[in-house]
């Protein structure tokens, strides 16, 4: 956010097209703009976006509709639906169902929303051979606590006692009920709970007669249709460097994309450990700057985003070679890309 102008949060101009998807369209806003935008897109739709902060980050709904006051009221229920299910998901809430099952050890009559993400999470972590695991929180923990409290890493002592309780074998699920075997677990859902948020966000808009949209939430994107029954959605896929020229762009009609990387949140100014964390060694991969995957949903693409970034470039690679209607793109350390062969640069 740039700036307040009396209760109503502006962003630039530049941040609001990025997120809302119509970056190079070329809108005529000087200076600061209102976080909502309503513009005839054609003669037959409305152009209806709506901004704001969600899930901790820059969040933006944008719909086409033929009645402008249908498509503001759809992008309300996707807001209210998004911000439903983050609230079960919040892992940092201790009364949330993740914060309960991290203090408790476990979970009785989970929701089914909950459910439905460890049930996933439970699966890649099994198609990824454990690149993908829930259960790195106590390891993340220690990085974040330990570079607060001294500025420094963890010992490898520190690290290597951490580690037995990354194990996603010592979690018993059974659908309704999630318990730890080994007392100090927990689990994070981070690399895979923003992505089925979106995607209850879309279902909500579809619910509501929309049938073209995007949702951007930090760059994890859903598209449902095009702008237009000939239009494609066009997306720029960020350089880590922020300032730099994008990484590639592609269009997108159905489908979602998620992108990890080491400059979201790292612990230390050469980011040599940040938030993702291979769960066999305890250290942070070292070989990618950021991936990003394409597939169907976005709690899909989220979480093979995560397992490609801990895999690394050559092997996250032939591992989304395996995954139908999957794509890859990684960055490598280098700044030099590797694709995956179905990736449809525009």
């Amino acid at each position: 956010m740039s700036q307040q102008q009396g209760n109503q949060p502006t962003v630039d101009r530049r941040t609001f097209l990025k997120y809302s998807g119509i970056l190079g369209v070329g809108f005529a806003f000087g200076g600061l703009m209102p976080i909502s935008e309503s513009v005839a897109f054609n003669r037959k739709l409305y152009k209806v976006t709506r901004a704001r902060l969600s899930m901790g980050t820059f969040a933006a709904v944008t719909a086409m509709h033929p009645s402008r006051t249908e498509a503001d009221d759809a992008i309300g229920k996707a807001f209210e639906e998004m911000d439903r299910v983050s609230r079960l998901l919040n892992r940092y809430q201790s009364a949330s169902a993740i914060g309960t099952l991290n203090k408790e050890g476990h979970l009785f009559d989970m929701p089914p929303e909950v459910s439905q993400v460890i049930a996933r999470a439970v699966h890649f972590h099994k198609a990824s051979n454990g690149a993908f695991d829930m259960t790195v929180k106590p390891l993340v923990d220690l990085y974040k606590e330990h570079f607060e409290a001294h500025k420094s890493p963890p010992s490898e002592a520190a690290v290597t006692k951490v580690l037995d309780l990354v194990d996603a074998g010592a979690v018993r699920f059974d659908g309704r009920t999630i318990r730890f075997t080994k007392e100090g677990m927990g689990i994070t859902l981070d690399g895979i709970a923003k992505g089925y948020i979106i995607d209850r966000g879309a279902k909500a808009l579809e619910q509501h007669g929309i049938k073209h949209a995007l949702i951007n939430t930090g760059g994890d994107i859903r598209a449902i249709g095009g702008k237009g029954s000939k239009t494609p959605w066009k997306v720029a896929i960020q350089n880590p460097e922020k300032d730099g020229p994008y990484v590639d762009t592609i269009t997108m009609v159905n489908g979602a994309i998620a992108t990890s990387g080491n400059y979201e949140i790292y612990f230390d100014k050469e980011k040599l450990y940040h938030h993702i964390v291979n769960p066999k060694t305890g250290r942070s991969p070292l070989k990618s700057t950021s991936v990003t995957v394409l597939a169907s949903n976005v709690m899909d693409a989220d979480a093979l985003s995560t397992a490609v970034f801990v895999l690394e470039p050559a092997a996250g690679k032939r591992f989304i070679e395996t995954m139908p209607k999957t794509e890859c793109l990684v960055l490598n350390s280098t700044e030099t890309k590797v694709m995956s062969s179905g990736w449809p640069s525009a």
